[in-house]
């Protein structure tokens, strides 16, 4: 396998000022269980195993339940999830795969109607820094502090 660069070593003052900019919404709107459930999901979405594995312990820490942490690439078919929650992901979703059209005015109204314009101005914010993040960490493989199985 290829050896890959380790952009923080290469890009510090880059890879800092990125860092800063994503714990800013730590003290956003955005409450830190939403935080993880989005984050958790857009993580999935771009396959990054780094930052799934990361945001799964945080929200873990948080409190998270198990159950609801499993259920969310399912969450549009489960009744886990609240109605601002689903529209957090909803969000997050959309965002992250960009569909050719945009957004649609009816999606955006029906997101509208659980977030303020602030909430959903730092929701965005939250959804660009860990797509950011996980396209950084997927580019360069970074390995995951997921444990494994050893054989025996």
């Amino acid at each position: 396998m290829t050896q890959r660069v380790n952009f923080a070593q290469q890009s510090p003052q880059l890879f800092k000022k990125f860092l800063a900019f994503t714990n800013e919404l730590i003290g956003s709107t955005i409450e830190a269980s939403l935080i993880d459930l989005v984050s958790i999901r857009i993580s999935q979405l771009n396959g990054c195993d780094f930052c799934l594995d990361m945001h799964v312990k945080q929200a873990a820490i948080h409190g998270e339940s198990e159950l609801r942490l499993n259920e969310i690439s399912a969450w549009q078919d489960s009744n886990l999830f609240t109605t601002r929650e689903r529209a957090a992901l909803t969000w997050s979703e959309i965002l992250t795969k960009l569909p050719d059209q945009g957004v649609s005015d009816d999606v955006y109204d029906r997101v509208r109607e659980q977030l303020s314009e602030k909430e959903l101005s730092d929701l965005s914010f939250l959804i660009a820094s860990v797509n950011g993040w996980d396209r950084i960490n997927v580019g360069f493989k970074t390995a995951s502090g997921r444990l494994t199985r050893q054989s025996t």
